[in-house]
């Protein structure tokens, strides 16, 4: 179809009599016709149209009528009756109450003009030049950006679902161009398996048969990539979008194990950003924002925001996304966007996925945009304290590099880049002298030279066990560990332990550590009480060497020591 461009529209006078006898307060068609009048013309849509062909419907007046459509969120065919039957739209589009208007498959074939064109953002900046041109939308005010989800036009498929039909895709593409080779490489078995759509209920019921069918469909899918990169004299055939994308599927979702391909665990699986949801659509995305979950893209909407007395509402940027990119990757290129069209704001309203530390210092430094909203709550463990101390309860002098804590003391090292992997970007140290005695240390600062001590005490204990055991000492006769803290060692509360057997013969035993002797009694059987002193957490002391057999030990706020005694 070609373009024979035409003059800007005028509302007829019949037209305008009667939408005036109809709406005498007026409606939102009419406002927008007497406030901007024609806002679209032919000749700005000539590049998209050639030279011959049959005379195509006036892009112009298409142009209100999709703008139109969105503001009032009408499907095609309800627009294009909204352009035969209301008087307002006809106001609006400058037609004669008597014109019959198009077919609604127009609008469509005329959005599919404008993207094949790159021409996208055509209608929104044109309507934004206008809009600036009768002072409507100024720059330095008050808008918003929020995201939304946009649904692909695809079937959400299952992994197994996703796999079978891609390998169906690729198959039919192929066929279309080159049907010949396609013949000698497919076997008879693929016509049967692959001939209908790829859905659940056609699929086995059972994990092991689908794993199964998982591994047949990721061998033939295997074989024709080989097929194809061996088809040496038909180089264009490994280039096909649709070969393109069976590799890059096979490579996220298949392992090959002793030989054979098998679905990889989800552990095994990439990041949602580097899988292909389907076949029809690869740069649709899952992504989940909330309770919603989806597949296709996302769209970043601005609008101005200022008070109704300044100027109307309207929408001054769109950025179109794949689903997974965060929402705080796009502020800047937000920013670039209305930076172009001189329509960058004062103040900048997001939520909490726009908030990101760097979003609000790179905004007021690059573009002098304030981002207000709120910001993602401290994660940290001081946070969760009702007296905790954060960072944020610490000044910073960047310019001489210096942190001062909440006590006055000031950090005596300043490290750039000390842990990359965990995102940290400066490191300042204090020094030990200042921290540890001070009384606010515990609410900023976990002890973690107390779980030290503890992590070497239970090496220790482990390499005396293993010790003990390289010499051959059975383990129910080991020395029990020293408990930390307790003057008697070996000690442990309500545990029975046991001691090495004693030596025949041996002398008397030496002092125990806190002043007491074992001494042996006057006879078998005799129970005598240690002198220990402590009654809160009790440990053993070691038994005397002149005890022959194996003894026993239990406690009761304080040490017993039972055992026969050596025959003199």
């Amino acid at each position: 179809m070609s373009l024979r461009p035409q003059d800007p529209p005028t509302v007829p006078d019949e037209t305008r009599r009667v939408a005036r006898a109809a709406f005498p307060k007026g409606t939102l068609c009419l406002c927008i016709a007497d406030a901007l009048g024609p806002v679209y013309q032919d000749r700005q849509f000539t590049t998209l149209f050639p030279r011959r062909g049959q005379p195509a419907e006036a892009p112009g007046r298409l142009a209100l009528a999709v703008v139109l459509q969105f503001m009032e969120d009408l499907s095609d065919r309800e627009a294009a009756d909204a352009v035969r039957g209301r008087i307002d739209w006809k106001y609006a589009l400058g037609l004669t109450l008597t014109d019959p208007g198009f077919d609604h498959t127009v609008l469509s074939e005329f959005r599919t003009r404008l993207v094949t064109g790159s021409a996208e953002l055509l209608l929104l900046d044109v309507l934004l030049e206008r809009l600036k041109s009768e002072g409507l939308v100024k720059a330095r005010g008050r808008q918003r950006t929020d995201s939304t989800h946009v649904l692909a036009a695809v079937r959400t498929l299952n992994r197994l679902e996703r796999v079978g039909e891609t390998l169906r895709a690729t198959l039919n593409e192929l066929a279309t161009v080159a049907p010949e080779w396609l013949q000698t490489v497919a076997p008879p078995a693929w016509y049967e398996r692959y001939s209908r759509p790829v859905e659940n209920y056609r699929l086995p019921k059972t994990e092991a048969a689908r794993q199964a069918l998982a591994a047949t469909i990721g061998a033939d899918g295997q074989h024709l990539l080989s097929a194809v990169d061996a088809a040496a004299q038909q180089p264009e055939l490994a280039q096909l979008p649709a070969v393109q994308i069976l590799r890059q599927v096979w490579a996220a979702q298949y392992m090959t194990e002793h030989g054979c391909m098998r679905l990889g665990s989800a552990a095994e699986l990439p990041p949602s950003a580097e899988q292909v949801c389907s076949p029809y659509d690869p740069e649709a995305r899952y992504s989940k924002k909330r309770d919603v979950t989806w597949v296709g893209y996302k769209a970043q909407v601005t609008e101005t925001c200022d008070p109704t007395c300044e100027g109307p509402h309207v929408i001054t940027n769109v950025e179109t996304t794949p689903a997974t990119v965060p929402d705080d990757n796009m502020i800047a290129v937000v920013h670039q966007s209305l930076e172009t069209r001189g329509l960058l704001p004062g103040e900048h309203l997001v939520d909490k996925g726009y908030t990101d530390s760097h979003v609000l210092v790179d905004s007021k430094q690059s573009y002098g945009v304030t981002i207000v909203g709120p910001v993602a709550d401290d994660p940290s463990w001081q946070a969760r304290l009702d007296d905790g101390l954060t960072k944020a309860a610490f000044g910073v002098d960047w310019d001489r590099k210096v942190v001062t804590c909440p006590a006055g003391k000031e950090s005596i090292s300043w490290l750039p880049s000390t842990h990359t992997e965990s995102g940290m970007v400066l490191e300042a140290r204090f020094a030990t002298r200042d921290c540890f005695p001070c009384p606010l240390h515990p609410r900023q600062a976990r002890a973690t030279h107390h779980r030290a001590a503890s992590a070497r005490a239970l090496q220790g204990a482990a390499k005396r066990a293993q010790a003990a055991e390289n010499r051959g000492v059975p383990g129910e006769l080991r020395r029990p560990r020293r408990d930390r803290g307790h003057p008697c060692p070996g000690h442990h509360p309500r545990r029975l332990a046991s001691v090495p057997l004693p030596r025949p013969r041996q002398d008397a035993p030496p002092a125990c550590h806190h002043g007491g002797r074992h001494q042996p009694g006057p006879g078998r059987g005799v129970v005598r009480r240690h002198p220990c002193r402590q009654n809160a957490r009790l440990t053993l002391c070691r038994t005397p060497r002149s005890l022959t057999a194996p003894h026993r030990i239990r406690h009761q706020h304080h040490c017993w020591v039972t055992a026969p005694l050596q025959s003199p």
